[in-house]
């Protein structure tokens, strides 16, 4: 099992990966519950430079050759400039001015979404590529790491807990309700 970044050839597995992570929020950026349309949506802006969803931003897990994780990450600083063209992308093609909150803020690295191939869940796949986010950003790099979590999801509340992740308070995101947490140096 290999960790590494993504490339813009990975755009297909991450796209897949990403929307099984952001389930709902992904339709609701689309307008529709629709998934080959939120995939190509999520794909079309992974395989681009210089947005939320980018490559540039994503690291994959690899085992024989098949990507079965990835998680998408970036500055939380940089939020407004990484959003800009999906916003604008929504406007125009879906005729949406949709209000999409700030789900991070400066000062911390924040995990987006994290997605593990289905057939490889419950292996402990998400784990290690937590582990390896906490030994580059945390340990390695000193920064801040954040990531929210869904309030009707206390399994994975209760893993983040366990890798030294602590609830800092709660945040909404297109009318989800959830738990905002940290794990700092």
């Amino acid at each position: 099992m290999i960790i590494r970044k993504a490339t813009k050839k990975d755009s297909d597995s991450i796209a897949t990966l990403l929307l099984l992570a952001m389930e709902d929020i992904a339709y609701k950026l689309v307008t529709e519950n629709d998934y080959d349309k939120a995939k190509r949506f999520l794909k079309y802006f992974i395989e681009k430079e210089n947005n939320q969803y980018s490559y540039e931003n994503c690291t994959v897990v690899e085992n024989d050759n098949t990507i079965i994780a990835a998680v998408n990450i970036y500055d939380g600083g940089q939020l407004e400039t990484l959003r800009a063209p999906i916003i604008k992308y929504i406007r125009t093609f879906y005729n949406s001015q949709i209000h999409i909150e700030n789900e991070t803020q400066a000062g911390e690295f924040y995990i987006d979404a994290l997605g593990v191939c289905e057939s490889q869940q419950g292996l402990g796949i998400g784990s290690k590529l937590l582990k390896h986010l906490i030994e580059e950003y945390v340990t390695k790099r000193k920064v801040t790491l954040g990531l929210l979590v869904d309030k009707t999801n206390p399994n994975a509340k209760k893993l983040y807990l366990k890798l030294g992740f602590i609830p800092v308070g709660e945040k909404t995101l297109l009318s989800y309700h959830l738990d905002h947490m940290q794990i700092t140096p």
